[in-house]
């Protein structure tokens, strides 16, 4: 049986799967990560909540319905979560040699996009430069996923772009991004950093229990 690991594994090596056909239905990889992943002309739907209630809700043919509200509701409602955002996904391979700016890793940080980080991945690292963070871990189906922070004061000149780079010389393996369309900053530094839109993904996540939990920043 296909994994959302063996898919996103081909997809790091430059084979996505086919346009046109699917969707591609596949069991969540932990009880945690549950969602839907649109590449060009293909979704993968990685939710458990059985594979004749997903096919009732898509119409035939509609390779748009699966990232679409009607379909999302739906699921949101049938697994008691809730639509995160609808990210982005960038990739990212490996660079060598140092990276392009000096940090300084860290293994206790409370900033909340740290806090964040750990209940979201395993195996998080952090580093820090003045006026800016950078956070990676495994995250759905143990991929590789990066962020980027930078505070207000460092912003426009060029520390983000800096520090999405850098992350590409930290880590042997292809790095995912998530981003946030509206968030055109965001896009244009990763995609200055060196990283290609692969996909768009609708991760769903448990409802939030605090004020505080619902307005935590990606």
């Amino acid at each position: 049986m296909i994994t959302l690991h063996d898919i996103l594994a081909g997809a790091e090596s430059g084979r996505t799967p086919e346009p046109g056909t699917g969707p591609t239905i596949v069991p969540q990889p932990s009880p945690r990560d549950a969602g839907v992943i649109a590449f060009t002309g293909h979704n993968v739907i990685y939710a458990d909540v059985g594979e004749d209630w997903i096919r009732s809700r898509i119409p035939e043919g509609d390779l748009s319905a699966p990232l679409n509200p009607p379909f999302l509701r739906d699921l949101e409602e049938r697994m008691g979560r809730r639509v995160d955002t609808i990210d982005m996904l960038a990739l990212g391979g490996p660079c060598a040699g140092d990276p392009p700016i000096d940090l300084a890793e860290v293994t206790d940080a409370a900033h909340p996009r740290v806090r964040r980080a750990r209940r979201r991945r395993a195996g998080v690292r952090v580093w820090t430069c003045p006026g800016g963070l950078l956070v990676v871990g495994r995250g759905v189906a143990g991929r590789w996923e990066v962020a980027v922070e930078v505070e207000p004061a460092g912003r426009g000149r060029g520390l983000g772009r800096a520090l999405a780079r850098a992350a590409r010389h930290l880590v042997e393996r292809p790095l995912w991004a998530q981003i946030a369309p509206g968030n055109a900053a965001s896009v244009r530094t990763f995609l200055a950093a060196g990283y290609v839109p692969i996909a768009a993904e609708a991760l769903l996540v448990p409802a939030p229990t605090t004020v505080r939990d619902a307005h935590v920043p990606r």
